[in-house]
């Protein structure tokens, strides 16, 4: 017996003990510290812009090329993209969870090449860009300033400039970026006008401009090979590219022959603006550049947060006089301030359990074998989840704080059963203990080995649940390894050391204790006898409990993560179809006002142009409500779902747009909102107006369904444009190119890009549009000209009519076919689960050639509950093989896996009754409880099958064992349940995860406890006597 080594030398014991928490202090320190782990996809996300395009003309000629090159890239998920009016083209690209980003990006840049050479070369020529993100904001710097002469053009950017670049080479940044980034242009407004009557073309400026803002290589003189003779080597500087407005202004567009000219500044105003307008960020109501860090899939969050921070301290010295800065949108504050609760959580379980040890054992030498095991086990799996390259999270700090229940469990069997044969057998202290650890060694091994078993199916789930799964039952696997090493060698040693009957006399004043626990023993043992002499009756009592788990196990409502207060909602707004930007504008405004008053509520991020769900737009907008601090926010009213109701009433009433407010998904990177993401899919290529009249049913019938509540799209199919319609025969008659006239209008209506220029140590673009009076309506089409192959100039009115039509301002992609995007909730009383059911039911009737898919959290949601049946089987299937292999029986396993529904029919009850889904958290639970429930019965069937074969009847042998293990059972069963109560009542940040954790383990604890002892005695009875009676029937004597 390995125990008698470290009975005999105890200082060895305590070494390994130590070497084992100086481990773990090291990884500790090391360890990184994350919300989650790395359990979001990875994503790639692929940028182009074609200047003036329409969304149907980038979807054509940008979107479709490069999606059938990327679709099938190694490790793909699937891929989404969207075009907008604006010309952007976006496309992004998601992979399964554990792929290497790097070699990811590296693929999917090797596929876009191969669709290059297809594309526009106005799209080429700006580029197209392929980075690695994530689609979630770490955290929002904000510039701003109180002074008149500091303008948002300024502001964004000095941001991209001196802030962005040095923000973006922090290791863990994917990218630093303004939201709404006016980076400087030299903007050439022309006027058609003045153009028309001096005879200029389109092409005739752009040509000029191409021809004298150019960069000159003008050479050396003297450079070799030279002469002999030379003696110096001069560098030629010549004027180039031009600088100022001034120097644009002078740029000659035609010489005339007398000699005089005509320069730019004769037919365009010339300023340095901004390259794009249509995106404006504000800061409760005032200008701002907002800069958003987004983070590698696979970084640290709060080490880059921490980073960020410290370098913005450092660039704040820099900063322009009556330039400031602010940060208050960070997600970190709510990952730091969970794993603060958490953390507090795991020191009140310790507090806990060691009092419940103390009360149990009545003696404070007894009480310290314990709870030295508790920081040995715990500390020790740091370096463990070191090895493993795990990080510090939500997931392994729940593994932790449940393991605390459990890893004194050893010891407590090791002390009790040391006490108990001290009475008894008045043995020496030394050959007590060595007695003792024969007797628990077995069961101490047995039980391990059981909880392992349960989570070995575990490690070979895929995706993000199983990622979520792994990391909770390794981390408390490893805190149980450590915890039966401490049992089979420290606390022998500690026992050995610091025990003996004098020094066992339990203490006087706790003497009520004592008696209360001997008295429930023996009213314990006359319930068992009443039991045992009803079975038949009492089985069938049985039957109905697990027919009640099964059934609860089916109508609790199930869900994926629990929402979160995560100190921020998120507000979407839409104004009516083509509203221009100024409108927009002024809807953020009211909201900014409406905001101001909101007692939780501390400052607002207003992004005009840009929404999270709706994407680019002059319609659409974002706000981000920043909330008080947690513990500002203690009552009801001021809640999170208080302040949604309150800001939604009032936002819901504003007659100039559609607004929304959500709360933010519970995991980074997980979708945009908290809830439900459907892809509705149009697989046959129809026009858009159709999709968007199923899409408008599907929306209505959802709104409609109880199950289902806010279901909204953004999607418009009937948003009031124009189509130029070009009399293609009369152009080529009168000799006009067809090039020169849609150049031309994209000049004019769109913008231009010309070539760039150099300052303040940048490079900048060139870009020149029509004045906005000579582009307001359609009738400006009059101002615009084009020259033919006669030289006369032709007015394009003659050649081209706009006519109004209705068409989308975006349109989308999923895998490929044109999709739109539907989110909602579900309604009050319904879980996620429910809603994607009556979702899943409603698209049932959609027309044919119409299909629909998940993203987001949706998504992973239907793979986990898709996988938790299969979870729970092989968890138990495992349970059950290990206990044949133990005892050498197929039958006697059943009594141990009988206890199983007890602890699942307590669960299911308490999360029916209080009303929470079934989510990840509540299944993780339902895991260890597989584990917890099996440990107890088998201290039961242990040592019943000792006593039976000891020579008792099956009766006194399950009624002796009872009462022998019932102190024991009792004392791990309350250490575990009271080590958990800190998570049943949390509040405050990540609360919601926690409360779902601890009331699906505290209830089904408290169901194992109770009814586990009452009736595993009884299951045991029923098994023993079943395989006897075929052990006799099947002999050969028979």
């Amino acid at each position: 017996m390995i125990s008698k080594t470290f009975i005999a030398r105890p200082k060895f014991a305590l070494v390994i003990s130590i070497v084992i928490t100086l481990a773990g202090l090291i990884s500790m320190g090391l360890l990184p510290v994350n919300m989650y782990p790395e359990i979001t996809p990875p994503q790639v996300q692929i940028t182009a812009v074609y200047p003036g395009a329409s969304a149907q003309i980038v979807e054509e000629s940008v979107i479709r090329p490069i999606e059938e090159q990327v679709n099938g890239v190694e490790d793909m998920m699937y891929i989404e993209s969207s075009s907008t009016n604006n010309g952007t083209a976006n496309i992004t690209v998601y992979f399964k969870v554990g792929t290497d980003t790097d070699i990811a990006q590296v693929n999917v840049q090797n596929r876009v090449a191969l669709a290059e050479p297809g594309l526009p070369s106005e799209v080429t020529r700006q580029g197209v860009s392929v980075k690695k993100k994530s689609s979630s904001m770490l955290l929002g710097i904000n510039l701003y300033s109180n002074q008149e002469n500091i303008d948002a053009i300024f502001l964004s950017n000095y941001a991209t400039n001196y802030i962005t670049e040095p923000l973006g080479r922090i290791e863990g940044v994917a990218s630093a970026e303004v939201m709404g980034e006016q980076t400087y242009s030299m903007r050439l407004w022309l006027r058609p006008d003045k153009m028309a009557s001096l005879g200029l073309s389109v092409t005739e400026v752009q040509a000029a401009l191409q021809e004298q803002n150019t960069i000159v290589a003008a050479g050396k003189l003297g450079a070799a090979p030279s002469l002999p003779s030379q003696q110096f080597e001069y560098s030629i500087q010549a004027k180039g590219r031009l600088k100022t407005p001034a120097e644009f202004g002078q740029t000659i567009i035609r010489a005339n022959q007398g000699g005089n000219f005509v320069r730019l500044n004769d037919i365009a105003r010339i300023e340095l603006g901004s390259a794009d307008y249509s995106i404006a960020a504000k800061l409760n109501q005032q200008d701002t550049a907002f800069v958003v860090i987004y983070q590698l899939t696979d970084a640290n969050a709060t080490q880059v947060a921490t980073d960020v921070k410290a370098t913005m301290a450092e660039l704040a010295k820099q900063l322009p006089d009556g330039v400031e800065y602010s940060i208050p949108y960070d997600t970190t504050e709510f990952i730091n301030r969970s794993i603060e609760e958490v953390v507090v959580t795991l020191f009140q379980a310790v507090g806990l359990v060691v009092l419940v040890v103390f009360l149990f054992l009545q003696n404070w030498r007894a009480t310290l074998i314990p709870t030295i095991a508790i920081p040995v086990s715990l500390v020790g799996t740091f370096a463990f989840m070191m090895a493993m390259n795990y990080s510090i999270n939500l997931i392994t700090l729940f593994g932790l704080v449940l393991a605390i229940g459990i890893v004194v469990d050893d010891a407590i069997i090791v002390i009790e059963n040391v006490e108990r044969i001290l009475k008894e057998d008045k043995l020496p202290i030394k050959e007590a203990v060595t007695k003792a650890m024969e007797q628990v060694t077995g069961p101490i091994i047995a039980t391990t080995l059981v909880l392992l078993a349960v989570f070995v199916p575990v490690g070979f789930m895929p995706g993000i649940t199983g990622e979520l799964y792994k990391q909770f039952s390794v981390t408390i696997s490893f805190a149980v390894l450590i915890s039966s090493v401490n049992a089979l060698t420290l606390s022998p040693a500690l026992c050995a050391l610091l025990l003996n009957e004098k020094a066992m006399k339990p203490i006087k004043w706790l003497a009520p204790i004592e008696r209360g626990i001997t008295q429930s023993t023996s009213i314990y043992s006359k319930v068992i006898h009443f039991i045992l002499k009803r079975a038949g009756r009492m089985s069938l009592f049985a039957i109905i409990i697990f027919v009640a788990a099964g059934w609860l196990a089916k109508s609790v409502p199930t869900g994926f993560v629990p929402a979160e207060d995560q100190g921020f909602v998120f507000v979407d707004v839409q104004l009516p179809d083509a509203a221009a930007s100024g409108r927009t504008q002024d809807v953020m405004k009211k909201i900014g006002d409406i905001v101001k008053n909101e007692p939780s509520a501390t400052d607002f991020i207003a992004v005009s142009g840009f929404s999270l769900i709706g994407g680019a737009g002059s319609n659409n907008a974002l706000g981000i409500v920043i909330l008080k601090d947690w513990e500002e926010r203690t009552t009801a009213e001021l809640g999170l779902k208080a302040t949604i109701g309150r800001l939604m009433g009032q936002m819901w009433a504003m007659p100039d747009a559609q607004v929304m407010v959500f709360n933010p998904p519970p995991i980074p990177g997980l979708g945009t909102s908290s809830g439900f993401e459907f892809r509705l899919q149009d697989s046959e290529g129809r026009d858009p107006t159709e999709l968007a009249q199923v899409l408008n049913g599907l929306v209505y019938e959802a709104n409609q369904h109880p199950s289902l509540s806010n279901v909204y799209s953004t999607f418009r199919a009937n948003v009031p444009q124009y189509f130029l319609e070009i009399d293609r025969n009369k152009a080529k008659a009168q000799g006009v190119a067809l090039s020169d006239i849609f150049i031309t209008l994209q000049a004019q209506l769109g913008s231009l890009y010309i070539n760039d220029f150099n300052q303040f140590s940048r490079t900048y673009k060139v870009i020149m549009q029509a004045e906005s009076e000579f582009r307001k309506d359609p009738a400006d089409l009059q101002h615009y000209f084009v020259r033919n192959d006669q030289g006369d100039m032709v007015p394009l009115t003659t050649l081209a009519k706009l006519e109004p039509i209705l068409g989308p301002t975006t349109l989308n992609h999923f895998n490929l076919y044109r999709s739109a995007s539907i989110s909602g909730q579900a309604a009050t009383g319904f879980s996620s689960g429910d809603a994607i059911a009556a979702m899943q039911e409603l698209a049932g009737q959609l027309p044919s050639g119409y299909t629909f898919e998940w993203a987001g959290q949706s998504k992973q949601e239907i793979e986990a509950g898709n996988m938790a049946p299969l979870l729970f089987g092989l968890a138990v299937l495992f349970v059950y093989l290990f206990l044949v292999a133990q005892y050498e029986s197929w039958t006697i396993p059943f009594s141990v896996i009988a206890a199983i529904p007890l602890a699942m029919f307590g669960a299911m009850l308490a999360l029916y009754v209080i009303g929470i889904e079934n989510n990840i958290y509540a299944q993780v639970g339902l895991v260890l409880l597989i584990g917890m429930s099996t440990k107890t019965a088998i201290l039961i069937v242990e040592f019943a099958m000792e006593e039976r074969a000891a020579g008792k009847s099956i009766f006194e042998a399950a009624s002796s064992a009872a009462k022998m293990r019932f102190r024991a059972v009792l004392m791990t069963a309350f250490s575990f349940v009271l080590g958990v109560l800190p998570l049943v009542f949390a509040t405050g940040a990540g609360a919601g995860s926690r409360v779902s954790l601890g009331v699906t383990v505290l209830a089904g604890m408290l169901a194992a406890t109770i009814l586990g002892t009452l009736l595993v005695p009884l299951f045991y009875s029923l098994v023993q006597t079943m395989r006897e009676k075929i052990k006799v029937t099947t002999s050969p004597e028979s």
